[in-house]
């Protein structure tokens, strides 16, 4: 079985979402995780915009990166800068791609403006994973 690992941060927006949406999209050949660099727990408005699209993460758990996983994946996505510069050195074999996304826990505003920004950046989330499920295909 191949393996895929999302990594951001704190493991509580985009690689959360990263996850939600390959578990849905890539066949039972791939194992899917994700992980940060600290756990800062799932952040409830991507907990609300996945559920906009269906997918639950009300249950996940924000999680530590396991490097035993981490250096026996096929692919590692890092989500922002600070994941893909502190992420721990991998085996030449694990191919490693990086999307620079906005941190949507950093926007501002009112809550319907922060739930834009959290839109914004699941549906280029969403997007990029289904980009990589056609390459991977």
């Amino acid at each position: 079985m191949k393996k895929i690992y999302f990594l951001c941060t704190g493991n509580s927006c985009r690689s959360q979402m990263a996850e939600g949406f390959a578990k849905q999209m890539f066949g039972l050949d791939w194992e899917v995780a994700s992980a940060g660099i600290a756990t800062h727990g799932v952040n409830p408005f991507a907990i609300k915009a996945m559920a906009e699209v269906g997918i639950d993460l009300s249950h996940n758990a924000s999680k530590l990166i396991d490097t035993n996983y981490l250096n026996q994946c096929d692919l590692v996505v890092t989500l922002c800068g600070d994941a893909r510069d502190r992420c721990p050195m991998t085996p030449p074999t694990v191919k490693k791609l990086h999307w620079p996304l906005p941190d949507p826990a950093q926007a501002t505003g009112t809550e319907i403006e922060k739930m834009e920004v959290f839109r914004k950046v699941r549906d280029q989330i969403h997007q990029n994973v289904q980009d990589l499920v056609a390459e991977l295909a």
